[in-house]
């Protein structure tokens, strides 16, 4: 199943399913333990996030050819850092590049497997751990990287974490639908030209282990979503640099999910 989030033309908010020709079937009741599709339709006049997410946790240098790319050893243990959840935004929505990034071009992208906690995880076992999963989605780990690197203090988070800077969606597909999140095609397209392009078997850290290692002692709540970390191909690792820029267009691609698609414009002063 297909789970959406969408404003329709009487402007009210629905969840839904079943999408197509505009349009999709309305469920009710709680996504994340007990929901039933109503069968009534209505029209999708906008896509929202599919969730408004309690947390975003993210993981770090977790493809092998990204690592090699950028240099670094593969890590012994996953690298995490987390996004703010006020930076999510949707399907179709604006990313924006921050007044702050203009004058040094720094804004990149990064194509990421997002995974939605549906029930509260703590202590989890990798073998058990996708029994405590909703369903995956596609989601774009914008990153300022002039931040990133010297405007955090050392952390990664406000690099990160801008306004827009979390795009998800265009919907959550259930993981009755998807046996194995660790053979993915995954994509990266920007203005037509494909920028990334590989599968998630070149993870280093499985989506299983991911949620056992997050869940150590730390309660992920039901609306917790995780983004996986992103594939070679990043911009800023290119010769020369490739950077988002006003009037592009991001797409990111994952097998069996979708196609998120954002357009990128500049923050208004």
């Amino acid at each position: 199943m297909q789970i959406i989030r969408f404003e329709s033309d009487d402007n009210k908010i629905y969840t839904g399913c079943d999408f197509y020709d505009g349009s999709s079937s309305v469920l009710e009741g709680d996504i994340y333990s007990d929901f039933s599709n109503t069968g009534k339709r209505k029209v999708v006049k906008k896509f929202l996030a599919p969730i408004s997410p309690s947390a975003i946790f993210c993981i770090g240098l977790n493809y092998r050819l990204h690592a090699k790319e950028t240099g670094l050893e593969l890590p012994k243990y996953p690298i995490v850092f987390m996004k703010n959840p006020g930076a999510v935004t949707g399907h179709m929505d604006d990313i924006k590049i921050p007044v702050s990034c203009v004058k040094i071009p720094e804004v990149d992208y990064e194509a990421e497997l997002a995974v939605v906690i549906k029930k509260n995880a703590k202590n989890v076992l990798p073998e058990n751990a996708l029994d405590y999963v909703l369903g995956y989605t596609c989601a774009n780990d914008i990153s300022a990287r002039r931040w990133q690197k010297h405007g955090g203090g050392k952390q990664w988070i406000k690099g990160k974490s801008f306004d827009t800077f979390c795009p998800f969606g265009p919907w959550i597909v259930t993981s009755d639908e998807i046996f194995d999140p660790g053979n993915l095609d995954i994509e990266c397209v920007l203005n037509g030209n494909s920028m990334q392009k590989s599968n998630t078997s070149d993870m280093i850290f499985s989506v299983a282990q991911i949620i056992s290692y997050l869940s150590e002692s730390t309660t992920l709540v039901k609306g917790t979503i995780i983004l996986t970390g992103t594939p070679s191909g990043v911009g800023f690792t290119r010769k020369p640099p490739v950077y988002l820029a006003p009037g592009d267009v991001l797409e990111t691609k994952i097998e069996k999910i979708g196609v998120l698609k954002n357009h990128v414009k500049l923050e208004e002063k």
